[in-house]
């Protein structure tokens, strides 16, 4: 698709990448000291029936956007799955009572069938996202896919091109969009009070846990198999940041590599899994026993039937999360470095770093009449006029859900939207997640070619 029609397209079909709509407009605009806000400020009020739909997928994300229909059964409804996983699918559907024909080893299953919901519910690995995506489309599906969209920019392109000619309503999970401290960070964007935006410095501590067992060990370590850490992890930052500037991006340059966890860095003498008496164990912050067995965290990744002792020891003496962090198959960076400039000279600072005792992302902005810094907690304005500090903590709103709240309100707007067949009820939707999207092929073309600037161009 030219360029000129694939913005055409997006104009068409959603707010040009900014996602502004119904959705995103907050109660008001005043500044007040509380973020006295609902976790979900899309369209409210109830639906006139239950949207239904098909997980594909049935793992952590799975279960957590499916979670809504067990608690709000009046406006969602689960009729179907697919899963590789006996025990998972097995498990799901008997949480959802969905019946043994609407059950399916494998996505390709579900679609050799007539339309037979509302929407799909794409939450499968990220190499699995274009199969099902573009199946599901010209059936007639609305659909939530899992970030990132897909492994490359043709095949995002090609389901947005699909979504766009079936007329289909496609949310992507950037959640953070729909958590009330993100939303209060936005409304401030948008009313003004920072007159121009200079530029802003943000921060996404990954947790050096999290880090080995996720991106290290876990699904999403190698990016021929997943995405480059820019994406699979990081998306959901490039999204936020294209949000709250909301103009274009137009520049890109990027630095980054992984530098610890390599074969190199392993302990003199350890052996290949942890489990097999490696004479660092007991001194090594990534230990597959500590972390799995002792601490028994990040355990959702081990594919667990019981959940006993013994299996998830079986686990580490069979799987690649009992495998050393150092002699892992991994390649995505550890630590990674981006500036976006935008159009009108806005500037960001991007920062991904695995190496924190923390996660919880910072973010500083910068404009000609004031000031905000907020950690994903506690959010602080600064006016330059009147000196004075306005905070709000989020722990004032009400949060059901992970991410922030924004898991079930993805949710929420989304139903609302593909019930009412209106895009400019959700914000997330596929056409306003290109761009931000397109930063991130972008940044890793800049990273692998030595911090080269790269135009952004749709």
């Amino acid at each position: 698709m030219k360029t000129t029609s694939r913005r055409s397209a997006i104009i068409k079909f959603g707010a040009l990448i900014a996602g502004a709509g119904a959705a995103s407009q907050l109660v008001g605009s005043e500044l007040d000291e509380r973020i006295s806000l609902p976790e979900y400020l899309g369209i409210p009020g109830p639906v006139n029936r239950p949207l239904t739909a098909i997980v594909i997928g049935a793992g952590n994300r799975g279960n957590v956007y499916a979670g809504y229909a067990l608690k709000y059964p009046d406006e969602l409804k689960i009729v179907g799955v697919a899963e590789p996983v006996t025990h998972k699918n097995e498990r799901f559907a008997k949480a959802h009572n969905i019946p043994d024909e609407n059950r399916f080893p494998s996505w390709e299953f579900v679609f050799q069938r007539e339309k037979f919901a509302d929407a799909v519910i794409i939450t499968t690995p990220d190499n699995l996202h274009y199969g099902p995506a573009m199946a599901a489309l010209p059936l007639g599906y609305d659909m939530i896919c899992e970030k990132v969209v897909a492994q490359t920019w043709r095949q995002c392109n090609d389901i947005l091109n699909s979504a766009v000619k079936y007329q289909s309503i496609v949310a992507v999970c950037h959640v953070l969009r729909y958590t009330p401290y993100f939303r209060k960070l936005k409304e401030l964007c948008s009313s003004g009070v920072f007159g121009d935006i200079l530029s802003i410095q943000h921060t996404e501590p990954v947790e050096h846990i999290h880090m080995s067992h996720s991106f290290v060990r876990g699904p999403w370590r190698n990016s021929k198999e997943s995405n480059p850490m820019i994406l699979s992890k990081s998306c959901h930052d490039t999204d936020i940041l294209r949000w709250l500037v909301d103009k274009p991006c137009t520049k890109v340059s990027s630095f980054g590599k992984l530098s610890l966890f390599r074969k190199e860095n392993a302990p003199a003498g350890s052996p290949l899994r942890c489990s097999d008496g490696c004479p660092a164990e007991n001194q090594c912050p990534y230990s597959a026993l500590k972390i799995y067995e002792r601490d028994k965290t990040y355990l959702g990744h081990l594919n667990l039937e019981t959940g006993t002792e013994a299996e998830i020891h079986e686990k580490l003496k069979t799987t690649r999360y009992g495998i050393c962090v150092y002699k892992q198959d991994n390649d995505v960076v550890d630590h990674q470095v981006c500036n976006f400039e935008f159009d009108g000279g806005t500037t960001v600072a991007f920062s991904m770093e695995a190496m924190t005792p923390y996660g919880g992302r910072r973010t500083r902005i910068m404009g000609t009449k004031g000031h905000a810094y907020g950690d994903e907690t506690d959010l602080e304005y600064f006016d330059f006029l009147t000196r004075k500090s306005t905070k709000w903590n989020v722990n004032q709103a009400d949060i059901t859900s992970g991410h922030g709240g924004g898991d079930y309100g993805l949710v929420h707007d989304f139903i609302r939207a593909s019930i009412a067949k209106d895009p400019a009820l959700l914000t997330s939707t596929i056409q306003a997640s290109m761009e931000s999207h397109l930063m991130g092929f972008m940044a890793e073309k800049s990273r692998l070619n030595g911090g080269k600037m790269m135009e952004v161009k749709l």
